[in-house]
């Protein structure tokens, strides 16, 4: 469970990384906790759906929670997780589009 674990921080961290303007410009100045948590979001099911794509099983109870802790952050928009849902897979789709191209140095998904 440990290396899942370790694979899956390295996804999350991936769909963090997709964000970054030069990538797909998803970042914006995080005005307040719903900026941060959509971003939370975002990554959390972005490293699910790598995982998924790269062989490594998430561990849902884990995933699960953070993603629960972080939507009662944002109560108020009630289509929240199908919007970061839908980011997530353009981060997923970009991080798996790099692993077979590489442009960037050492790039490496899991």
């Amino acid at each position: 469970q440990t290396s899942a674990l370790c694979d899956l921080c390295r996804c999350r961290h991936k769909a963090h990384w997709s964000g970054h303007r030069s990538r797909l410009d998803r970042f914006k100045p995080f005005g307040d906790k719903s900026d941060y948590a959509f971003e939370e979001l975002v990554a959390e099911i972005g490293a699910c759906f790598l995982g998924a794509q790269v062989g490594v099983e998430p561990i849902t109870d884990e995933s699960a929670a953070y993603i629960d802790h972080w939507l009662k952050a944002m109560r108020e928009d009630n289509k929240v997780i199908f919007k970061a849902a839908a980011k997530a897979q353009q981060a997923a789709d970009f991080i798996l589009d790099c692993a077979h191209n590489p442009t960037e140095a050492g790039f490496m998904i899991a």
